[in-house]
């Protein structure tokens, strides 16, 4: 199973700035350690294929859009192309860095870390050798710097620091600039902005206090400086270089109070105006802010959540409006000044919104808590995860966007499942409720509960969508309910521990429970609910799954084994020990070795692949071990993330973190940022729920396969993971001759030997090669060739269908195929129906989303043509009537004339 990261669903913004794209009609947005780009104009998000060592702190963007700088919490950055989607550079800064910020002319880039700004010269169109070449260092400012903005023509840069100042430097060396800082405030400097064309300046603190500062000179009033003993003070910074760890490049110091002589005939700033937001009193700390400065547009945003639109330079407020009751934590105006891109990170939110019209272009959020549970619709289109936050969402997998979420549930759920028509949607809930929500109306419209309240930890739901079971960790119960009357059928009992998994037979009507009494139980649901079997095992039970043949059973239990039943004569078949494969990490605080945390660990996932060769198969680590099932191996590991921002990541922990005292990891440094509390709870150790600040555990609770059998699924720590098949160029022949060679095919096209030609083809299995052969057949021979393909390779055209129909245009050409291909085929094709399954429900989903699309535009169409055809009877009208009004006239002139 050659797959690879596709892409990540349910986490739409972690924590950094939001940045749009040049043109305006996509915004990136930092989702932890990756970066996802969603695509406003075509409504589709997508997750870049590389990752930082840690979350993401600051995105700088190139102005031509084509390269940005992600930089993670301990200052390690990646220069990316956003147009290749690739690594180009890595660099380390040493130092957290607060903000990086590209000149408008795409010739440096400047940083802020510490109580410094250093400027690089930016990476350019050519290549390269080194992509980060420090410039100037520039010092000023006695606290720790935060925020930066350029001037319009890359001449000069401001800097915000803690230390309540802001600091005016020079890109290049100035006569008539020295270097001061501008006052004003009692607060840190949240953000600062130039002013269009100009030197004039607003500064805005936390404490909700705007500055407006201007400038007596012009841009093209600074004057250069004339250069002196240039070699000098190169060769002077050489020998420096010669000793420091990382070069400094020239150093720039500006003065704090410098003197009445230094100042004359330089630039002068002035404050001219001061203003507050806070004036009614219920506005708490101002966290972000951006300015348009073309249509002067400055937004505000604060902890509280509420966030104002004001028009500078005079401060008229335009809008004052919520979004939650969680701070925003960064703000971002799309380069025509219409989109507002708000990133929230206590709730994982993300908003863009049309200012002008009131509405929004996006609202996105992902679950509050970790995702428990996550299941495909039956055609593969769809995903739908719980949460701990009690909250199901359906997620559309081609946008990679949440379209509906259903919050009726009042505790976390616990599993969620999709019936098999794919309209329902089943959730089972801690609140002692299984609900079923419609997926045409959106809504819960039935609740199936138990006699006495109990916890439900898991769920199922037979072939025909019409029995519904949930077990109990409580009552140690198995309730079964009718879905179409509601009605509770059935209480199972003879489990003698809290039940874990439950399973139904696709085939048929056999459900598999499985305990922590060590035992897995059979019922056949048919013949009054007896226990059909009972398995027994040598420890606890925590998953159990059918093959979608439903001829073998798979089991996962505490010891780390996997083992394999054919349950019908009750024998175990294979097994697998798994738990060397899952190699734990460690936590920081833990006293116990990898070794001896591994072997407590155990699977608490698994799912079969849909041709049901393989199995997948998870737990609290950050692999997902892939295994064959008939020769009982490891085919493949996947490391689902490394992010090391996460906790259970590190194989070994670092020595230098362990003092005298213990560990380092027990104080927390940044315990004020977020919150702008410093002092934590007293009593309180990081890593305790009830603190402010933990580190999640890398953890995967639920994998699924599709049933397309193009991709899989894990619901984790990091959000919800999506890995697709490797589409790349593999020479994967089949049953291939040493006379199939590519012109000898194209020779047999030629010749018009079709059916010939698509089978020498599919030998070979070069897509574009069978893409071509398939092509050149004229529709009206199709139906010659399809009745003369034999069996073995209809069922390779299917497959070639299904996925040529997800890039090709040329949709009646391929339509023609596969209604030709079925029509002759079927019967043959329906005693083969379990193998073919994932083929049909691929072909289903490439069909039903061209349907979706072309129905769009149809209903568009018609309603243009409905309007056009209203204006032009209503022009019609009113011609009629004025010409029939000329007519009278005429008649009155004539009357007139003959009297």
């Amino acid at each position: 199973l050659p797959s690879q990261f596709s892409g990540l669903l349910g986490t739409v913004y972690r924590r950094g700035n939001l940045n749009f794209t040049r043109d305006g009609s996509a915004l990136i947005s930092p989702v932890g350690n990756r970066i996802s780009l969603f695509d406003l104009k075509n409504n589709k998000c997508e997750t870049f294929p590389l990752a930082t060592r840690l979350n993401i702190v600051c995105v700088g963007l190139s102005p031509d859009g084509s390269l940005a700088i992600l930089i993670d919490e301990e200052g390690a950055a990646l220069l990316v192309s956003l147009t290749g989607k690739c690594v180009m550079h890595r660099f380390y800064f040493h130092k957290p860095v607060h903000s990086v910020s590209f000149s408008p002319d795409g010739k440096k880039f400047v940083i802020t870390k510490d109580n410094v700004a250093l400027m690089y010269h930016a990476p350019g169109k050519k290549r390269e050798f080194n992509a980060f070449v420090l410039d100037k260092t520039f010092y000023g400012p006695y606290d720790e710097t935060t925020c930066i903005d350029w001037t319009d023509d890359s001449k000069c840069f401001a800097v915000g620091s803690k230390d309540m100042s802001t600091w005016v430097f020079g890109a290049e060396r100035w006569a008539n600039l020295i270097y001061y800082s501008l006052g004003g405030h009692k607060d840190l400097i949240v953000a600062c902005f130039f002013e269009e064309n100009s030197l004039d300046l607003y500064t805005i603190s936390q404490d909700a206090a705007l500055c407006v500062w201007q400038c007596d000179t012009e841009l093209d009033g600074l004057k250069p400086r004339p250069p002196k003993d240039a070699t000098k003070e190169k060769n002077a910074a050489k020998d420096d270089e010669e000793f420091l760890e990382e070069a400094k490049g020239e150093e720039v110091h500006g003065k704090a109070n410098p003197s009445e002589q230094e100042t004359r005939d330089k630039v002068k700033y002035s404050r001219v105006a001061k203003y507050f937001f806070n004036k009614e009193g219920d506005f708490n700390n101002l966290t972000s802010a951006a300015y348009h400065k073309k249509t002067h547009l400055l937004v505000t945003g604060f902890a509280s959540g509420i966030f104002h639109l004001h028009e500078l330079p005079d401060f008229n407020l335009i809008h004052s409006l919520s979004i939650s009751d969680q701070r925003i934590a960064s703000i971002s105006i799309n380069c025509t000044g219409d989109w507002i891109a708000f990133g929230c990170s206590g709730l994982g939110q993300l908003l863009v919104w049309e200012w002008q019209s009131e509405s929004y272009v996006l609202k996105q959020q992902g679950h509050f808590n970790s995702m428990v549970s996550l299941a495909y619709s039956p055609d593969g289109q769809y995903i739908v995860t719980g949460g701990e936050d009690g909250k199901v969402k359906v997620w559309n997998t081609s946008s990679s966007f949440c379209f509906v979420t259903f919050t009726e549930h009042t505790s976390g759920v616990t599993a969620v499942t999709f019936t098999s028509n794919g309209y329902v949607i089943l959730s089972a809930s801690l609140d002692g409720t299984v609900r079923a929500f419609d997926l045409h109306r959106y809504r819960n419209f039935r609740t199936f509960t138990s006699p006495r309240p109990s916890q439900f930890s898991c769920l199922a739901v037979d072939s025909s969508g019409e029995i519904v079971s949930a077990g109990s960790q409580d009552s140690f119960e198995i309730f079964i309910w009718s879905m179409q009357s509601g009605r509770l059928l059935d209480v199972l009992s003879g489990h003698e521990g809290p039940i874990s998994s439950l399973s139904f037979n696709p085939m048929k009507c056999v459900l598999a429970s499985a305990s922590w009494d060590k035992t897995v139980k059979l019922w056949d649901m048919l013949d009054s609910w007896r226990t059909k079997e009972t398995l027994i095992l040598n420890s606890d039970v925590l998953v159990v799954a059918f093959r979608p043949d439903g001829k073998e059973l798979a089991v996962a239990a505490l010891n780390g084994q996997i083992t394999f039943w054919d349950h019908e004569n009750a024998v175990q078949t294979g097994s697998i020990e798994g738990r060397h494969d899952l190699q734990m990490g460690r936590k920081e605080l833990d006293k116990i070795t990898a070794k001896q945390a591994a072997k407590g660990k155990s699977f608490t996932t698994l799912c079969y692949s849909a041709d049901g060769q393989s199995i997948l198969a998870g737990g609290l680590s950050k692999f997902v071990c892939i295994y064959n099932v008939k020769e009982q191996i490891l085919m493949k590991k996947f490391e689902i993330s490394c992010n090391f921002s996460l906790d259970a990541m590190e194989e070994y922990l670092d020595r230098r973190k362990m003092t005298e005292f213990g560990s380092m990891a027990l104080i927390d440094e940044g315990a004020g940022d977020e919150d702008g509390v410093a002092i934590p709870l007293p009593g309180v150790k990081r890593g305790d729920m009830s603190y402010r600040h933990f580190k999640p555990e890398i953890r995967v609770t639920c994998l699924r396969f599709s049933p397309t059998g193009r991709s899989w699924a894990a619901t984790t720590t990091e959000g919800l993971l999506i890995y697709s098949l490797d589409s790349g160029l593999i020479f994967d022949p089949f049953e291939l001759d040493i006379d199939v060679t590519p012109s000898n095919i194209r020779k047999t096209l030629h010749q018009k030997k079709y059916t010939m030609a698509i089978i020498m083809a599919f030998k070979l299995n070069e897509k574009k090669l069978i893409q071509e052969v398939i092509e050149a057949v004229p529709s009206n021979e199709v139906d010659v060739v399809c009745s003369s393909l034999p069996d073995l390779y209809v069922e390779k055209v299917l497959e070639f269908l299904a996925s040529a129909f997800e890039t090709s245009c040329h949709l009646e050409f391929y339509l023609i195929w596969a209604h030709k291909l079925l029509m002759l085929h079927g019967q043959k094709l329906k005693t083969r129906s379990v193998k073919l399954l994932p083929v049909i429900q691929f072909l289903q989903r490439s069909i039903q989303r061209h349907f979706e699309d072309v129905s769009k535009l149809c209903e568009w169409n018609i309603y243009n043509i409905k309007y056009a055809l209203a204006i032009s009877q209503q022009r019609g009208v009113k011609r009629l009537a004025e010409e029939t009004s000329a007519g009278e006239d005429n008649l009155d002139s004539d009357s007139d004339y003959l009297m």
